[in-house]
């Protein structure tokens, strides 16, 4: 009986009174203001909700956030594992410093990276310059936007990978050594396994953060419609003229693509953590 009594213990007391705040906070920071998004885009019947979020100009805005976002989160996937995999096996001068700059796009202001960017990459900044004498235009294009996102959405996939890495045992690569494997046979069929529901993590929170990002693409966009509009810049428009229904049935449709996006996510990571189980 006392051993079923400790079993029951709980680490953290007051559990009622946790999950009620719990919820309570969960509420007001997410359920209610999703819920405001619904309750907007309700202004507008079903073929006044259509027509306003399959405008051209619209679904052009779309395009250029998923097919930047989607690029990016690609880049973000593998340079964020092989930073991630520097920072692990690695010790070299200014590694805690490297480690610690990772976090940056986190704590700077998304407006002070897009203008610190847009200055740089320019025509008459210092890369903007530099690849301006091969032809290619950097700033105010969908290059310059993906490189925005790249820089805003890495951190999520170092982060989400550097600490799968740090426990993997270095024995399951020295193992497959021995058994013949060379180093290729080791990475795709030894450590990628181990690392892969982590580093689609990473990658879905950096496509996600990128389908939402506003503030380090909107100076570098350019904001030429049908051609650098983003998605966000066009809520915002809709904000700006006080047109609150058609702003939220467009940040409905964006909050939809987020579900979608989490949810897959979540598939792909159950299957990969059983397929990981299977093997181990």
């Amino acid at each position: 009986m006392k051993e079923k009594r400790r079993k029951n213990k709980r680490v953290i007391p007051g559990f009622g009174l946790s999950l009620g705040i719990t919820i309570t906070m969960l509420g007001l920071i997410v359920i209610i203001p999703l819920c405001s998004l619904v309750i907007f885009s309700a202004k507008l019947s079903l073929s006044e909700f259509i027509a306003t979020v399959t405008r051209p100009r619209v679904l052009a805005s779309y395009a250029v956030s998923f097919e930047t976002a989607a690029i990016a989160a690609v880049i973000d996937a593998v340079m964020g594992m092989m930073i991630a995999w520097v920072l692990v096996r690695y010790d070299f001068p200014g590694k805690a410093f490297m480690n610690g700059i990772i976090e940056l796009p986190f704590a700077l202001p998304t407006a002070v990276a897009g203008i610190a960017l847009t200055h740089l990459t320019s025509t008459k900044g210092w890369v903007g310059a530099l690849f301006e004498q091969f032809g290619i235009e950097i700033a105010y294009t969908r290059l310059g936007i993906t490189i925005a996102l790249i820089f805003v959405g890495i951190p999520f996939v170092v982060r989400a990978v550097q600490p799968v890495l740090e426990k993997l045992d270095v024995q399951y690569e020295e193992a497959a050594n021995i058994l013949g494997a060379n180093s290729r046979q080791t990475m795709f069929r030894v450590i990628l396994p181990e690392i892969a529901p982590s580093l689609i993590a990473g990658f879905t929170m950096s496509f996600a953060r990128g389908l939402g990002e506003y503030g380090s693409v909107v100076f570098i966009a350019g904001n030429t419609p049908y051609e650098t509009e983003i998605a966000p810049l066009m809520i915002m428009s809709e904000l700006q003229e006080f047109d609150y229904a058609s702003a939220t049935s467009i940040a409905l449709v964006m909050l939809f693509a987020a579900f979608v996006i989490l949810f897959v996510n979540a598939v792909v990571q159950s299957r990969a953590s059983k397929i990981v189980n299977g093997i181990a």
